[in-house]
């Protein structure tokens, strides 16, 4: 299959997300034992979308943080790089407007949405600034960001023995599922290259955004940061 590097080179990334398309959702909701579903909770909450709001959600993949959404009155936007993925999506939810896109370029004009989020996508951007300026440019004065990513567990014995997964254990048992570990070899690579969460709220206040603060979920596992547009 197609692997990306932590060079995270666009063509690459979409091709490699196209290949675990078919198998992506089930895949993670193993990987993380169930509590991906949790993350997905926290992450609408934080977003605070009402009905009628238009919302983009960025690195969607095959719809599945959109949905809730779409289901509440919002309208939101389900966009990504992985066109596998998004005919995934299309097909379990052909009611969803998903549009493909590159965060770094996204297709939309300035001020459009109330509000972006971005789930374990921006990890996979090359230049994250740049991203995270683009989703300012696309958000109206005062709307909202969260973004939702793996992160630095907070308790040092439970950071090495998380690791430890990573490294060992989390590719053996992605191709126990998929049958194809290569993905998810990238991904422990590019969760231990990744900024811990203060390193990354300092990266989105320089982006441009206001009102940046982050929290951790599952010890650290995860962190949600959030932002909001100055007015």
């Amino acid at each position: 299959m197609a692997r990306a590097n932590l060079d995270k080179k666009p063509d690459e990334v979409a091709a490699m997300f196209d290949s675990v398309a078919q198998r992506y959702d089930l895949t993670n909701d193993v990987l993380s034992m169930g509590q991906d579903r949790q993350w997905r909770r926290a992450t609408l909450t934080a977003l605070a979308a009402q009905p009628g709001e238009r919302v983009l959600d960025l690195a969607a993949g095959t719809g599945t943080s959109s949905e809730p959404l779409a289901d509440a009155g919002v309208l939101v936007v389900p966009c990504d790089l992985s066109e596998g993925m998004l005919g995934v999506g299309k097909r379990r939810r052909p009611d969803l407007p998903f549009v493909a896109g590159d965060a770094l370029h996204l297709p939309f004009a300035d001020a459009s949405f109330d509000a972006v989020t971005i789930s374990f996508g921006l990890r996979n951007v090359p230049d994250v600034p740049a991203a995270l300026a683009e989703m300012l440019r696309v958000t109206r004065p005062g709307g909202r960001l969260v973004v939702c990513e793996f992160s630095t567990p907070t308790f040092a014995p439970f950071r090495a023995v998380y690791t430890g997964y990573l490294t060992r254990a989390l590719p053996r048992v992605a191709q126990a599922v998929t049958r194809d570990s290569e993905a998810y070899t990238y991904l422990a690579e590019s969760i231990r290259d990744w900024p811990d969460q203060r390193e990354l709220g300092r990266t989105v206040k320089r982006a441009g955004w206001d009102q940046v603060a982050f929290r951790n979920l599952s010890g650290g596992i995860v962190a949600l940061h959030r932002g909001t547009r100055p007015a």
